[in-house]
């Protein structure tokens, strides 16, 4: 299947511009939104979440993942393959994540120049053909594009500790989720922001309602949550607030 992972929420027609593209080139592959409303503008920011998102892909599944403040300027258009999973997007810290995770990951840099490609949209003009192509079974040498050996690693990516320990994503409830695997922390250790402390809860339920928790969410990363509440106004959270982990 192909996946789609943006910025650019649903308003206004860009996920329905891509979605044509994909569905005229690769009519028999179906198409799945996972999100248009990743860490706007923040490359590395997204990069972690959509890393955590990844682990459920299944080889031969291209993600089309569009977060991308610098299109039209001297970024490269890139391709990079995961563990037999297919990801197209901008080269600007976004995919780095997914490979560092990846037993084995190797990179392409689009070169191919379609008639018509727009300054501002390479999303419907570049990358969802060339995803497309991908679907369709064709290999990235064959369809416009040379091995990437020096991919840009920049905005704080996955394998930084400092850019992990922030809050990489705010749901409409105001749950804030972190960059923090949750595997690496102890049940009982404590997080800090701001030098307020949040105990760990397995769920909503085992708190009482308007207590702030922490929690292992289903992407398996920390998550900072409210019982019925509102964490992120709680607490002022913004995308990039420092979250501190204290363990016993």
């Amino acid at each position: 299947m192909i996946l789609t992972y943006t910025d650019f929420g649903f308003a206004g027609p860009y996920i329905g511009e891509m979605e044509s593209v994909l569905r005229r080139d690769a009519p028999e592959t179906p198409i799945v939104h996972l999100m248009a409303d990743a860490p706007a503008f923040r490359p590395g920011a997204a990069g972690r979440l959509l890393a955590a998102l990844a682990r459920r892909f299944a080889a031969g599944d291209v993600c089309l993942a569009v977060v991308d403040p610098g299109v039209g300027g001297p970024r490269r258009p890139a391709v990079m393959c995961a563990d037999g999973v297919w990801f197209v997007g901008p080269d600007n810290g976004l995919l780095v994540p997914v490979a560092e995770r990846a037993k084995e990951a190797e990179w392409w840099e689009i070169t191919a120049s379609p008639k018509e490609l727009s300054r501002s949209f390479h999303g419907r003009d570049l990358f969802a053909p060339f995803a497309a192509a991908l679907a369709r079974g064709e290999r990235p040498t064959g369809i416009g594009a040379r091995p990437l050996f020096d991919p840009v690693t920049a905005d704080a990516p996955h394998g930084d500790p400092q850019g992990n320990q922030q809050i990489i994503y705010i749901d409409g409830y105001g749950n804030a989720v972190t960059g923090i695997e949750a595997g690496d922390l102890a049940t009982d250790a404590t997080l800090s922001v701001d030098g307020r402390g949040i105990e760990r809860a397995a769920t909503f339920c085992r708190v009482a309602p308007g207590t702030l928790f922490w929690y292992e969410n289903s992407m398996g990363l920390v998550e900072i949550a409210a019982n019925r509440d509102n964490a992120a106004r709680l607490l002022a959270l913004d995308i990039g607030t420092q979250v501190t982990v204290e363990n016993p």
